[in-house]
């Protein structure tokens, strides 16, 4: 158990310190998973390293970890469904809402689906302890068509940081703060991924739905990796959290270089910015001067707390907002 915990202080110091340096062992889908809803809506590929879950007018799919995990890497490989996506969601996150139903922590990576001539975008959020009233999310446009190819997206849990990566760049750090308390993830959590209509919320505020004439709807899984630290589900040991203090370094200079140009050229939203949710910043939000001001030019409204009902190029912005926001 020693060396294990070791191995995952060490996996976890170069991950941060060096970024994805060396291609990571990947499990097959039946190792480390187990189908979580969906029947036949759920396929293993005959290779078993991949899966597909679908979504059609009879159910969604969805799949869970076997084991819990305290801290650690998680990453997988996904290939979005194309086409009219309206309505579609799927997601890639760790939750333990099945053990805390009303404390639950949550880890996530969320995409939205949208209509044609529109691409996916992506969100992320975090839960702590239940604090599901504070919305932490923040979304983003992608680089890439993420229908076309496989790309890897993986999640950095330590002690004292949260990591987003999307293809070994990170998007998003988030930096536990004392006042923050239980609202940061601290409780062993399973890997989920699912597929399912979020018609309600999902694409400009539930204006366009799940369109199943253009069903199934097939996201594509593979390369899974859980490098963390496996907790009993019934004593739910804390044995690795003396692995995840000493590991936080914080994120590279290259790596930082790397979040700041993905964050200048795709963050479309952040909560840290949203002067209509948060008069005073959240603790753990670090204000980026220039981030405010291409967030407020983009909509004033949101970000600047300053309402402009007769400026006609405000009016345009808001327009374009409200046709490409989800909530």
């Amino acid at each position: 158990m020693a060396n294990f915990l070791l191995e995952i202080f060490i996996f976890c110091y170069l991950v941060l310190v060096s970024g994805f340096s060396e291609k990571l062992e990947t499990l097959p889908f039946n190792e480390g998973y187990s189908q979580l809803f969906g029947h036949d809506n759920l396929m293993v590929l005959q290779d078993g390293k991949s899966v597909h879950i679908s979504l059609d007018k009879r159910t969604g799919a969805g799949f869970v970890s076997q084991d819990l995990y305290l801290h650690g890497l998680f990453s997988a490989s996904i290939k979005l469904p194309e086409d009219y996506t309206a309505g579609v969601v799927v997601a890639f996150y760790m939750s333990n809402g099945d053990m805390f139903e009303k404390n639950h922590d949550e880890i996530d990576f969320e995409f939205l689906g949208n209509i044609r001539a529109k691409n996916w975008r992506i969100q992320t959020n975090i839960y702590g302890n239940g604090s599901t009233n504070v919305g932490r999310e923040e979304r983003y446009e992608l680089w890439f068509d993420p229908t076309e190819d496989f790309h890897t997206y993986s999640i950095l849990w330590i002690d004292s940081n949260i990591i987003f990566y999307v293809d070994n760049v990170p998007i998003r750090e988030i930096k536990r703060t004392q006042a923050m308390g239980g609202d940061f993830p601290s409780k062993p959590m399973s890997l989920y991924a699912t597929i399912w209509d979020g018609s309600s919320w999902a694409t400009n505020g539930g204006k366009y739905k799940v369109n199943y004439k253009y069903a199934p709807y097939v996201a594509k899984f593979s390369d899974f990796v859980l490098h963390g630290c496996a907790v009993d589900p019934i004593e739910l040991s804390p044995k690795c959290d003396i692995v995840q203090n000493s590991a936080s370094t914080g994120i590279s200079p290259d790596q930082r270089r790397k979040m700041e140009s993905f964050r200048k050229k795709h963050l479309q939203y952040s909560y840290c910015y949203d002067r209509t949710r948060y008069t005073v910043p959240l603790s753990e939000c670090v204000i980026d001067p220039k981030e405010a001001n291409r967030l407020r030019r983009f909509d004033p409204v949101t970000f600047g707390g300053v309402l402009r009902q007769r400026d006609k190029r405000h009016h345009q912005r808001q327009s374009w907002r409200e046709d490409t926001s989800e909530k």
